[in-house]
């Protein structure tokens, strides 16, 4: 037995003492009314039963008890009542190169793109999200959760020095997203890439259709503009062949602001939404951009929740009875 307002119980104690106080009053007096005379109290117990005057407050305090007792809310017995989870495996790959740096998006697409994806997992009802990192080489970050607590302390702490391979092999991330779907069923898996699209290995669009033959859907998300934006070098992965040269011992601070070719010149990192619209297109899924407008994140939500869900566990919880 277990009781929904236990502080109500604590009313019994007071009650029980006055029950106490009003017991030895009454052994120790023979007279009903406090003050009553001599006569008046030979009167009242010849005109009624002193018995049952007692009797009528030991039920009063009864009653009392019973209604404290029924106000706590007691719960006597349970029942087993199951609970199922449904929703879909969600690997989420997100390029860490150092393109993702610009800031043609604001504050930067690295920024701009683990703040929707923050969002979007916010959104997430029952579904397991997994978070690879890409640039050069792919990598699980994180396998796949339902503790979203936890995939949104993971998803801060990324940025674009956790791979010193640089470069960006959307295959990698694919390869890597096969291994993060634990469950050997062909339906329920989705990968979503988030990247700017400059693969320098040109086999992803193939390795789309393949997946997609194995039941992952295979969405994109472009991050950046066709316009381009130069590449700031982060300070902590400044290297002597992005800073270039040293001018008369000196390092020049204009010279080292911006990544640079072998030769000297500025990089324009530019938005390649073909390559990833062919991704999408090859693996069943849908390509979506994250620019600088709000709430970008919405449109791939709404494409999840009109998936067809697995159920992802079962639960049981015990009930108490009322």
């Amino acid at each position: 037995m277990s009781f929904q307002n236990t502080w109500i119980l604590l009313l019994l104690i007071f009650q029980i003492g006055l029950w106490v106080f009003f017991y030895i009053k009454n052994k120790n007096s023979s007279s009903i009314f406090p003050n009553e005379s001599n006569n008046i109290g030979l009167i009242i117990k010849k005109r009624m039963n002193y018995r049952l005057f007692k009797w009528k407050n030991y039920l009063l305090h009864i009653g009392i008890s019973i209604l404290i007792i029924a106000a706590s809310g007691p719960q006597i017995g349970t029942r087993i009542q199951p609970v199922e989870r449904k929703g879909v495996d969600l690997v989420i790959a997100l390029d860490v190169s150092t393109s993702m740096n610009a800031e043609d998006i604001v504050p930067s697409r690295i920024e701009k793109a683990k703040f929707e994806i923050r969002k979007l997992i916010n959104m997430l009802k029952g579904d397991r999200v997994a978070i690879i990192v890409f640039a050069g080489s792919s990598h699980l970050y994180l396998p796949l959760t339902s503790d979203y607590e936890a995939a949104l302390l993971f998803l801060r702490e990324i940025d674009t020095d956790m791979i010193p391979n640089q470069g960006t092999n959307l295959s990698a991330a694919m390869n890597t997203a096969l291994t993060a779907f634990t469950d050997e069923s062909d339906k329920f898996k989705v990968m979503i890439v988030v990247s700017d699209g400059e693969d320098h290995e040109g086999e992803a669009v193939e390795l789309a259709s393949k997946v997609a033959s194995m039941g992952m859907v295979v969405n994109t998300v472009g991050v950046g503009s066709k316009e381009g934006s130069l590449i700031p070098i982060n300070k902590k992965t400044i290297t002597s062949s992005l800073i270039g040269e040293k001018v008369k011992g000196k390092q020049n601070k204009n010279v080292n602001k911006y990544k640079r070719d072998d030769k000297g010149s500025l990089i324009t990192s530019v938005l390649n939404e073909k390559i990833l619209k062919d991704i999408a297109l090859s693996g069943g899924g849908t390509y979506f951009f994250f620019g600088n407008q709000d709430e970008s994140h919405i449109e791939i939500v709404n494409s999840i929740k009109n998936m067809e869900k697995k159920i992802i566990s079962t639960h049981e919880f015990s009930e108490y009875e009322n």
